[in-house]
């Protein structure tokens, strides 16, 4: 993985997009989808139905490629060494503009309990935390969610100290006591319990719908190969219906896909109680009722969130960023 991203990071330094020849390859062939994506349990469904063989049974071979920054699968895709990705709604938005088409097809997860915001056990509600120094990774989901919470308790980043610090790193300061507030996921969360090393002052169990991945893919490759989509939505349909019938199996064969920090079952197990999968009836219910539905609202917040930082290219409409013609097939 690490001679992966140093081949991503040259090319992207050589050609001012991340070309990730060495890691997806040059030419696509037919039936053939290329996403990319970072390590986290909610893509393990693409990895299950792939090693399940539920996408060659609609015909559709799927590469999945990890790498560990967004804007480099996201800059691949868009350079059309990568067909799509796997990220949150949020994060997409970002890339997505008039030159640069994708759209989600599917729904992954979204996150229940696996994001959070630890902070010392005397602070009781987010209005304790004003004047406080946060780290977090500012352009990731952790900026987009806490700007959600901090909406929701009167309050902007304006009110705290933001340090930017990967969500690993924000962990491991406030763990060392160099930061009181840190914004971050699983397995930092649990760690930080099992440390007794303050608290989890509110996870994403209680932000339902908020951070939710998709599957996006390319408008051309929507365009030209609607079958190896019908495929792709097929396959993950009947993963999500594996996960739910034989757990133990499916988190044994999706941590040894996904890999990482991951790639122990147990681990991915308790990575997996942090999320809610979604299959057929959820994606439904997910995409359904257009701007004024669950997707479209909360594209609407993404929006709001980061075209207030200046972050989007366009102006994004649900139309704009959602495809859900292949979920009724």
């Amino acid at each position: 993985m690490k001679n992966t991203l140093s081949k991503l990071r040259k090319a992207a330094l050589a050609t001012g997009v991340a070309i990730a020849v060495a890691a997806v390859g040059t030419v696509a062939q037919a039936g053939t989808l290329r996403l990319g994506m970072t390590t986290w349990v909610g893509y393990g469904p693409l990895f299950l139905a792939r090693d399940l063989g539920y996408f060659k049974e609609g015909g559709l071979d799927v590469k999945l490629e990890v790498i560990e920054e967004s804007a480099l699968y996201m800059a691949a895709a868009a350079a059309g060494e990568l067909d799509g990705s796997a990220s949150t709604v949020d994060e997409i938005m970002k890339y997505r503009s008039k030159d640069v088409c994708f759209k989600s097809v599917y729904a992954l997860d979204d996150s229940h309990g696996g994001d959070g915001v630890l902070t010392p056990k005397d602070v009781k509600s987010l209005a304790d935390i004003k004047g406080k120094e946060v780290a977090m990774n500012e352009g990731s989901v952790s900026q987009f969610w806490f700007n959600i919470l901090l909406k929701q308790a009167g309050l902007t980043e304006k009110d705290v100290k933001i340090t930017n610090m990967t969500a690993d790193d924000a962990a491991a300061a406030f763990m060392a006591d160099r930061i009181p507030v840190a914004v971050t996921w699983e397995p930092h969360l649990t760690l930080a319990k099992k440390a007794d090393k303050g608290h989890v002052l509110i996870d994403s169990s209680k932000t339902p719908g908020l951070i939710v991945d998709v599957v996006a893919v390319n408008c051309d490759f929507i365009q030209k190969n609607p079958k190896d989509i019908e495929a792709l939505v097929n396959g993950l349909y009947k993963a999500n219906e594996f996960i739910k019938s034989n757990p133990e199996k499916a988190y044994e064969i999706m941590a040894k896909g996904v890999g990482g920090w991951l790639s122990d079952p147990k681990e991915f197990a308790a990575s997996a109680a942090g999320v809610n999968f979604y299959g057929k009836e959820r994606n439904a219910e997910f995409f359904k009722g257009g701007d004024e539905g669950e997707a479209g609202k909360l594209i609407k917040l993404g929006s709001e969130i980061w075209g207030g930082f200046g972050k989007l290219k366009m102006d994004i409409k649900y139309d704009d960023l959602v495809d859900p013609s292949f979920l009724a097939k």
